[in-house]
């Protein structure tokens, strides 16, 4: 495990990489939440290590000084996350894939995983042609585009490769009706798509640092975005 730095138009974007102790089975990009490359999501990155796969989770607020913020501290995400722009992921994106193709990694052995903010990215990403599969954990923006980016119902039928979104039912951020829309917008894509609800299950259900954890939950949703992955990718 090591922070790399990569270069975008914009400065340099400190990366997490965690690595496999032997030949990987392909690589994945691990988007960040709204409070930055947290303890959590490093923790992502390195799970990811241990079951086979090459994880590298860019810093995205890299033009703000990369800063990682408390769960509650919403005062501090907001003016952070709002001057995210799409041009700015476009460019963080590229940044990345550009070290897992020079890694050797191809489309159809790269995957993406995004919390919160990065479900929403994982699920572009996954539309610009960029991976061979991507997984969703409580991605908002679903029906009111953020970062300058479409609504999710807009962006799923262009779902170039599988897709998993996993959402919690008590999600206030995110209501049931909202997600059943993505479900049947993504059912438009030519490429197979999916989503799990959990009944006891609110937004950031899978992070232990949360008091918004739910152990089951986060169990099932681990072991089904695995699954996708490695199904997959080739």
């Amino acid at each position: 495990m090591t922070t790399i730095s990569l270069t975008t138009p914009d400065g340099e974007m400190p990366t997490y990489v965690a690595e496999p102790d032997f030949a990987p089975q392909g690589a994945i990009v691990v988007v960040q939440e709204a409070f930055g490359l947290t303890d959590h999501i490093l923790a992502i990155a390195d799970r990811l290590a241990m079951a086979g796969y090459v994880a590298i989770a860019p810093a995205l607020f890299h033009r703000d000084g990369a800063p990682v913020f408390a769960y509650d501290d919403f005062a501090s995400v907001i003016p952070v996350i709002s001057s995210v722009t799409q041009a700015n992921l476009d460019a963080d994106l590229a940044a990345t894939i550009a070290e897992l193709e020079r890694r050797g990694f191809n489309r159809a052995q790269r995957g993406i995983v995004g919390f919160c903010m990065g479900g929403a990215i994982a699920l572009y990403a996954d539309t610009c042609d960029l991976v061979g599969a991507a997984v969703t954990f409580y991605g908002g923006g679903v029906t009111t585009g953020r970062f300058g980016l479409a609504p999710l119902v807009e962006l799923a039928p262009n779902l170039r490769a599988p897709w998993l979104g996993l959402y919690g039912d008590l999600d206030q951020s995110i209501p049931v009706d909202q997600v059943e829309a993505l479900r049947m917008a993504a059912a438009q894509a030519q490429a197979p798509t999916s989503i799990v609800r959990y009944e006891n299950a609110g937004h950031g259900f899978n992070c232990d640092a949360r008091p918004d954890f739910v152990a089951d939950a986060a169990a099932d949703a681990w072991a089904r975005a695995l699954s996708w992955l490695e199904t997959s990718l080739s």
